[in-house]
């Protein structure tokens, strides 16, 4: 039953051998883990896989394979794969879209665990149980303006939740920069000091010493000139910003070039109770945000990188994560870091004449202080001048 797996893993280029499959087959008829697709993952992972750099063809090919049919925040409620397997799309009016109802995040909730416990068969093209091609905000496929995405692609962009365990990729620190025009944009916030043991010539000052001592030579040495400026930069990673990656990593790789005492982390849409280091281990080895505000000195130079697509709810509401139950807002915490660091700035990649139309880049806007700039050379430049006042 798992052969067509192993041409899938094959297609994606995943160097995976026949006595490889083997191990895993024999591992799955000795009952090394339990009946769930997660323990079946990380066991076909270990056994597929022996190069880290093939972990996220491994991810899209599992999710390409499974169809994503994993729930990640209640493992007790199973939905069936049929329920979630597209056959139509159904195409509205601007008309027909301005009519659908906005639930509310509680509400939304609230019916999702009712329609767990009634639905019985697979809905298609309708607008109330959990199907694909309708105006029920639950399933995929379909158009509702706030909605539970079980399975499948996302579309407008405006879920509440998300269905699924996603697997974020790191952004690439190695990657050659086209231009040096971002480099050249970030070197206005570096601020030069002499600090240390005195290692270094100073050719002035030995200069005028030695003519002031009737040209005996009097060398004077000084401190070497190092970059002071401390930097902590937080990234947005996965869903909407897969549309900026390429333009993400020049930044991050540009990033940690010029700013030589520089911290990262990452975050998905919005900054909660915890931040990560590395997407692979974002589920086991996490960073507390307190810890990371009380880590840094206040001189610290703060910067958001992240696009501010995302449902209203994830900014402004309790549990409004898509991945799971968040206890205080994320707007809580985005006022906790601006506090923390006064010199801060939010960067989005996504093109400034699009922001009027998104409500969330309004809401981080305000809460940042307007202080959110384009990722361009004028947008980098004005970001890294209010961050050098």
């Amino acid at each position: 039953m798992l052969i067509d797996f192993f041409f899938t893993l094959k297609d994606a280029k995943i160097p995976v051998s026949i006595k490889e499959f083997l191990t895993l087959l024999e591992a799955l008829q000795k009952n090394v883990i339990d009946t769930s697709l997660d323990d079946f993952y990380y066991l076909a992972r270990l056994t597929l896989v022996k190069d880290e750099a093939h972990y996220d063809k491994f991810d899209r090919a599992f999710g390409l394979y499974f169809k994503g049919i994993a729930a990640n925040f209640d493992e007790k409620s199973q939905i069936p794969l049929d329920w979630l397997l597209q056959r139509m799309k159904r195409e509205l009016t601007d008309e027909q879209r301005a009519q659908l109802e906005k639930f509310g995040y509680d509400k939304l909730m609230d019916r999702l665990a009712e329609l767990l416990k009634d639905q019985k068969e697979r809905h298609e093209g309708g607008s109330k149980w959990i199907g694909t091609g309708g105006t029920s905000p639950f399933g995929h496929g379909g158009t509702n303006p706030e909605g539970i995405r079980i399975g499948g692609k996302g579309g407008n962009r405006t879920a509440v939740k998300v269905w699924e365990e996603r697997a974020f990729k790191d952004y690439d620190g190695e990657r050659e920069i086209g231009t040096r025009n971002i480099k050249v944009a970030l070197r206005r916030l570096r601020k030069f000091a002499r600090e240390g043991a005195h290692e270094e010539l100073a050719l002035d000052a030995t200069i005028h010493a030695t003519a002031s001592n009737a040209g005996f030579l009097d060398l004077k040495m000084q401190p070497e000139r190092k970059n002071n400026i401390k930097v902590l930069m937080l990234f947005d990673v996965g869903g909407s910003m897969d549309d900026h990656i390429e333009r993400t990593e020049e930044l991050f790789a540009a990033s940690r070039t010029e700013f030589k005492n520089m911290e990262f982390y990452y975050f998905h849409n919005c900054v909660y109770d915890f931040v990560w280091k590395n997407n692979r281990r974002r589920q086991s080895e996490r960073f507390d945000t307190w810890d990371i505000l009380r880590k840094y000195p206040p001189d610290t130079k703060l910067i958001f990188v992240g696009d501010a697509t995302m449902s209203p709810y994830e900014v402004l509401h309790p549990g409004g994560s898509v991945e799971y139950n968040n206890k205080e807002a994320g707007s809580e915490w985005l006022t906790r870091f601006t506090n923390a660091f006064p010199k801060f700035a939010w960067l989005n990649p996504e093109p400034e004449g699009l922001w009027q139309y998104r409500q969330s880049i309004a809401i981080i806007r305000q809460l940042m202080n307007n202080r959110m700039y384009p990722i361009t050379i004028d947008g980098l430049e004005r970001a890294m001048r209010a961050l050098s006042k």
